[in-house]
Formats: structure tokens, C-alpha cells, sequence
């Protein structure tokens, strides 16, 4: 079995580009939180012609509503949700510059397109492993639409958070692997 290849966040396309479907990943550094009620309002932003809470590029945003706090941690469970509740939205944002994304499941063909036409990755986080992956997370902040409670925007700080590449940039997809590799061997 392979190591983990670590990598930093914010990403440059010179990691995008070095990162294949099937690649495990250690991510160090700065990731943001979004869901769709969030997602809705950063495109309703930008159709007003305004700033995003945060600049987009280079960033990772993790499909993710974590639970409260218990008294002393940082942040409670931390799992992915699905992400393909972003996918209406995702295209937008990777246009300007978003470099990589966490969650769960497959994506549309809109936000692969965008992966490739862009040089961004899409990365997943293991399910069912949320309270392992709160650990990775050092400090977490809201950043913007506190109001939405869990799906609030946060900063994180994250150390050695774990994902696994699902589609890279040149139109890898691990998902597509599986299935053909399923059916190989039935």
C-alpha cells in the first residue's frame, strides 16, 4: 500500500497536476466549509456583483456541517455530506478560481468538465469516519452566515486531514475505475 502524499492548502496547479484518481492524501493547512444553503449565497454574491466572505482562489472547500463543540474541542463530528447538492453551483466557482473540493459521492458532468477545463481536484473523505477527521482540525472560526448554524462558512486549520483524490484534473475518476474494475472480475 502506498503513503500518503501530503500536500498543502491553499493548492497551486503544480500539485493539481502531480495528483491522480486512487492518490491518498495528507492535507496541511488553511480549507474552508460550505454547504448548499451556502453555496447559494456566494453565487447569489456574485450575481450581485459582490465580494465572496473569503478569496476563492487556490482554496479547498469541504462539503461539511459539522456538530457542536463538545466543551473543550475545536469542532464536533466532521464528516462529508453529499456533494452533489454543490454541483449546480460548483462549475461557477472553480471558473474563479476554486482549487479543490471534499465530499462525498460522484459528481456531474458540468463539475468534471470544470475540474479539467480548470485544473482543480476533487477530493473524498471518508464517510462514517467523522469524529477521526475532526481530529485533523486545529482551530475553526466562522467566517460568514453564522446564521445557518452548522452550514455556516468556517475557516479551518487543518494537519494531515485524509482524502482520497476521486477526479483529477486530466479526467481521472475513481469512481469510473471501481465500476470497471467490478466488472472485470464478475
Amino acid at each position: 500500500m502506498s503513503e500518503p502524499i501530503k500536500i498543502a492548502a491553499p493548492l497551486t496547479e503544480d500539485v493539481i497536476e502531480k495528483l491522480r484518481a486512487g492518490d491518498k492524501v495528507l492535507i496541511t493547512g488553511v480549507i474552508y466549509t460550505a454547504r448548499d444553503a451556502a453555496h447559494k449565497r456566494l453565487i447569489a454574491l456574485l450575481d450581485e456583483g459582490k465580494a465572496l466572505p473569503f478569496d476563492i482562489k487556490g482554496q479547498f472547500i469541504y462539503y461539511v456541517g459539522p456538530t457542536p463543540a463538545k466543551p473543550g474541542a475545536i469542532i464536533g463530528s466532521a464528516g462529508p455530506t453529499t456533494s452533489g447538492r454543490m454541483d449546480a453551483y460548483t462549475p461557477r466557482l472553480i471558473e474563479l478560481g476554486l482549487k479543490g473540493m471534499i465530499g462525498k459521492g460522484q459528481r456531474s458532468k458540468e463539475v468534471l468538465d470544470a475540474i479539467k477545463n480548470h485544473k482543480a481536484v476533487y477530493m473524498a473523505a471518508v464517510g462514517g469516519a467523522a469524529a477521526l477527521i475532526a481530529r485533523s482540525i486545529k482551530k475553526a472560526e466562522i467566517i460568514a452566515y453564522e446564521d445557518l448554524g452548522p452550514e455556516a462558512i468556517r475557516r479551518l486549520e487543518v494537519r494531515d486531514f485524509p482524502a482520497i483524490v476521486a477526479n483529477d484534473a486530466f479526467g481521472g475518476d475513481l469512481f469510473e475505475e471501481g465500476v470497471r474494475k467490478y466488472r472485470k472480475v464478475g
